[in-house]
């Protein structure tokens, strides 16, 4: 076996995602602490961590951005990458697992299946990323391993197969049942440098153990004939034949393992790390991988920039790239030079010579790559799967509060919108102000702080409003004429342009119905883009227009006056004209809203998502709270936790989330 091909072997890259609160950053400290990375645990209540190390994350107490470290346990190399919980955050998790082979998913073990661990977990059935489950915090009072595994069955429609039995409840908690081995572990302290201690399972926990162990086995046993065959006739089955099962089945996708534990006591960290070795995926067998010993192909995933310049995070995913080489950026044709390679170990960097498939590393030197762009060694080389980018829901107007702040403003918002794609720059037309765009209040006030902390740039924030959008409900034609003659040579361009509604999140598309010459080939193109400019701020309210898709049918050209200019200027009249006969409508961004509220709260706080315009979708027991699930525009959502904590004593509290787009009322939309 090459050198290549045994590091793909003993390599995982995986993530750690979870809902917000679950307990994930601390799951890694402990990861840290327990593969030698770290020589002590840091806390995410002293701010104290080592994934967390952006300042507002330690102010916060919340994973902001997604941080990359590499570890080494039994042998095995770990690309680990901590992702945040907030919903606001949401793109750092969708680029994390375009580009990691496997993931720990981190659940609280009172709350279960909390909306964003449902929406990361669907992300993760898109890319096709396998999972462990990790039920954390099951010291807390209410925290229960069976009702978790429960609802991972009932909201993820997944089978959940736990590979361990929790010894002890809420305080109490003190091991595991290992259902493979049907041994006890058993941590007597919380100090986490005390290996758990080997014991026997007690009489009064044998009888589950050995219920949920049938279970494991005919799980493994269906995914290999001989085991299948043994276990039908009551053979005993070894231990590593049930693990190699087992790893197969994680790696297809016919079950997800659970583990039991609580990271914040040192209890089941370590079984866990075995556990990521035993059954996630190496690089070669991650679903879709390449050759490893093929031409260059690598993904860019995130992009970071300070004072030095901008480093590239990207997974190599074929060939290998060196210092020093000329690659070329397949998404755009332009080659880029490899100035520096490093492998990241959160806020610390370590220089390396190469980087070879497999491999997540930070690239320094790419003038012009971004998030989403390939890397390869010839311009034409297949360009890989790019990453989604959420829609953003919420913008503020924002400018410098002195003129000398303006040309910094303008850099550090273009640094920020570069280095994070789901923020969005762009100019009101009518009030000529800069409006910032984002997935939520929390990211647009990060951006703000960053501007302050990075740029030294001192802004203006107005407050929150809605991202509405424009769309049509109808079809409509119009011919449209531009001409203007000023003396010297004139402007003339002639197009006839269709547009009808798209079905709700389809964007815009163009097509082109001429034939014959009548517009000459070179100018459909500006038609287009045109149309494209005049979508940004649509006529009837002026926000962007979306939904759509206009045709060229037909139009005709001035050998002299016309020119791509003239048919820009024309397609966007007419598209404006077009609009304003097709039936515009105003649309407004309703969220997903779930609500936890104590039982005696639960008639106020559905009363109060009524008056907001909500409709409630259902509701559910989750422990001894009643959890409310409605939609709710997000115009009547803002200052709303305030008023949830005076309805119910400051008990209750909420998640939300874009669900979709959807008409906003005729007032709603006179207004905006």
């Amino acid at each position: 076996m090459n050198s290549n091909n045994l590091h793909l072997r003993n390599l995982r890259n995986i993530g750690v995602i979870a809902h917000v609160d679950a307990g994930k950053t601390t799951t890694t400290e402990r990861i840290l602490f327990y593969t030698g990375e770290n020589h002590r645990i840091g806390e995410v209540h002293d701010g104290a961590t080592t994934m967390d190390f952006d300042p507002q994350e330690r102010a916060r107490g919340i994973t902001i951005h997604s941080a990359a470290t590499t570890v080494h346990w039994q042998g095995t190399q770990i690309n680990l990458i901590d992702t945040p919980g907030h919903i606001d955050f949401n793109l750092e998790v969708r680029r994390s697992l375009r580009v990691l082979d496997g993931a720990i998913v981190v659940f609280d073990g009172v709350a279960g299946v909390e909306p964003q661990t449902e929406t990361n977990w669907r992300l993760a059935d898109e890319y096709r990323v396998p999972r462990i489950a990790f039920v954390n915090k099951l010291d807390r009072v209410g925290a229960d391993f069976q009702r978790v595994v429960a609802s991972l069955r009932e909201r993820l429609g997944v089978r959940a197969l736990p590979l361990q039995l929790p010894i002890g409840t809420e305080g109490e908690f003190r091991g595991v049942v290992d259902l493979l081995t049907m041994q006890a572990l058993v941590w007597d302290r919380d100090d986490a440098t005390a290996p758990p201690r080997v014991d026997a399972i007690t009489p009064e926990l044998l009888p589950a153990a050995q219920a949920a162990r049938a279970l494991l086995l005919e799980a493994a046993a269906e995914q290999d004939d001989a085991l299948l065959d043994a276990w039908l006739r009551g053979a005993a089955l070894p231990v590593d034949d049930l693990r190699t099962a087992l790893r197969r089945g994680t790696i297809a996708g016919a079950f997800v393992p659970v583990l039991a534990g609580s990271a914040f006591r040192n209890r089941g960290v370590e079984p866990l790390l075995d556990a990521v070795v035993a059954y996630l995926p190496a690089p070669a067998e991650a679903a879709g991988a390449a050759p490893a010993d093929g031409p260059l192909s690598a993904l860019a995933f995130k992009l970071t920039a300070d004072d030095h310049g901008a480093m590239v995070f990207v997974r190599v995913y074929s060939g290998g790239l060196k210092r020093g080489d000329t690659v070329f950026n397949a998404s755009t044709g332009k080659p880029e030079r490899v100035a520096r390679l490093y492998e990241i170990h959160a806020d610390r960097r370590v220089e390396r010579d190469e980087l070879v498939a497999g491999d997540i590393a930070g690239v320094v030197g790419l003038k012009d790559t971004l998030t989403g762009h390939t890397l390869a060694s010839t311009k034409d080389a297949p360009v890989l799967e790019s990453i989604a980018v959420p829609e953003a829901v919420i913008d503020v107007a924002i400018e410098a509060r002195s003129q000398e702040g303006t040309a910094a403003l303008a850099k550090g918002l273009g640094v920020l919108v570069r280095e994070d794609p789901s923020l969005r720059l762009r100019q009101d037309a009518d009030s000529g102000q800069t409006l910032l765009s984002g997935m939520g209040e929390l990211q647009l006030e990060v951006a703000v702080e960053k501007l302050r902390s990075r740029f030294g740039v001192e802004v203006q924030v107005g407050r929150p409003q809605v991202a509405y959008r424009e769309t049509i409900s109808a079809a409509a034609e119009v011919r449209h004429v531009h001409k203007k003659q000023s003396g010297g040579p004139g402007q003339f361009a002639e197009l006839t342009l269709r547009i009808a509604p798209l079905p709700r999140g389809d964007g815009f598309r163009f097509a082109s119905a001429v034939v014959g010459g009548g517009i000459p080939r070179e100018f459909i193109p500006a038609v287009e883009a045109g149309i494209r400019k005049a979508a940004l701020s649509g006529p009837f309210a002026g926000h962007p227009l979306v939904d759509f898709e206009a045709e060229l049918v037909d139009g005709s050209a001035h050998v002299r006056d016309s020119s791509a200019l003239a048919f820009e200027l024309a397609a966007a009249a007419a598209l404006r004209e077009a609009v304003l006969k097709a039936s515009p409508t105003v649309l407004e961004p309703v969220m997903a809203v779930e609500v936890t509220t104590p039982a005696e709260h639960l008639g106020d706080v559905i009363g109060d998502l009524l008056r907001r315009r909500g409709h409630v979708q259902g509701q559910d027991t989750r422990g001894n709270a009643t959890v409310v699930t409605a939609h709710v525009p997000l115009a009547r959502m803002f200052g709303y936790i305030g008023q949830l904590r005076a309805l119910s004593s400051g008990r209750a509290q909420f998640t939300m989330q874009l669900s979709h787009y959807a008409p906003a009322p005729v007032r709603a939309a006179l207004a905006a």
